[in-house]
């Protein structure tokens, strides 16, 4: 028997709509990053970007458990001597909720030009309408 390994031009991707309202941040972000690197599939291949398209509406809606809207903190550096900059996820949340999810899902891809291809597939929205009706995306429901 040999192992099955998928080829470029045998690719067809989907596109999946995915509802964040009330759930876990980070539960919703494994489930995205699997679904975009292809994991669902029996044609993945670890070399290839097999996954599908995922768009997720309410980001705003997003839960996070504990204590973590008031304690988590998101940092960035503006590259200057002293220039970290840091928001709690409350802030980050009420501001720029898609930035929240992108962050948690960029981070569960792999470090590479493929997770950089793979991100690319990602669309964030922050309330339930969104621009692409003509892919004919589906419901993911797990």
């Amino acid at each position: 028997m040999k192992t099955y390994m998928a080829k470029p031009q045998d690719l067809n991707r989907k596109w999946y709509v995915i509802d964040a309202d009330n759930k876990p941040l980070g539960r919703l972000a494994t489930e995205v990053a699997s679904i975009l690197k292809g994991k669902h599939k029996p044609t993945y291949t670890p070399h290839l970007d097999t996954g599908d398209h995922v768009i997720i509406l309410n980001a705003e809606k997003v839960d996070l458990t504990g204590r973590k809207l008031q304690q988590k903190r998101y940092y960035r550096h503006s590259r200057y001597p002293g220039g970290i900059k840091s928001v709690t996820a409350y802030e980050l949340r009420k501001k720029n909720p898609e930035r929240m999810l992108k962050l948690a899902v960029w981070g569960m891809l792999p470090s590479n030009s493929l997770g950089r291809r793979m991100f690319k597939k990602l669309r964030v929205y922050k309330g339930d309408q969104h621009p692409h009706q003509a892919q004919q995306p589906e419901v993911w429901e797990q």
